[in-house]
């Protein structure tokens, strides 16, 4: 049985790693005395996938993660709620076809909320994202290689002076951060605080 959780992920779980918040699934679904499926081999791994690693310091509303059992459950949810750590909150879960592919292989955006908590920072907002949003490339280094960040900017939209919207694209190999749109228009990252607000799959 494979199901499908979608959980937030808020307050000072934000600054837990993906390894870590897989470690807190695991033991969270052990607790809770789920039938937890494991892999075969020497070195047996949980069947549990995270569906996109959240950067450290970022909340989200917006996670959503598959976990395989060894028998069908019908109460998940209250099942496995009063077993997680607070901060992390189930919204739903719902059973998916077993040979359906990865949720990694099926991301193709994120949408996030920034706040922006210093002021100052407002002057000229709209101004400076119409200028990335016309720029034909923004060349940019990541882990000393250099990539063109333009086109894995989808929308950025600024609904009020403290905060911006954007969606950005979430594929393997071509992923854009926040931090890095956040850098290109003159926001520090420790100035604001980031949510991922939603995951777009493939249809």
């Amino acid at each position: 049985m494979r199901v499908r959780v979608t959980f937030s992920k808020q307050g000072a779980l934000r600054y837990i790693g993906h390894l870590d918040l897989h470690k807190i699934w695991e033991r969270s679904i052990r607790r809770a005395k789920l039938p937890l499926a494991y892999s075969q081999g020497y070195h047996p791994q949980p069947k549990i996938n995270l569906a996109a690693a959240l950067p450290l310091g970022f909340s989200s509303r917006a996670e959503v993660m598959d976990m395989w059992l060894n028998e069908d459950v019908e109460d998940v949810v209250p099942t496995l709620q009063p077993h997680i750590p607070p901060g992390l909150t189930i919204m739903g879960a719902s059973q998916v076809d077993d040979l359906e592919p990865s949720l990694q292989s099926q991301v193709i955006a994120s949408e996030y909320q920034v706040e922006i908590t210093e002021a100052g920072h407002g002057s000229g907002l709209s101004e400076k994202i119409a200028s990335v949003l016309e720029s034909e490339s923004i060349p940019r280094v990541r882990r000393k290689k250099p990539y063109d960040l333009r086109p894995l900017i989808e929308e950025i939209s600024v609904p009020d002076d403290n905060h911006i919207h954007m969606r950005l694209t979430a594929r393997e190999g071509a992923t854009g951060r926040p931090e890095e749109v956040l850098d290109t228009i003159g926001i520090p990252l420790e100035d604001t605080r980031i949510e991922r607000t939603k995951l777009l799959f493939k249809e």
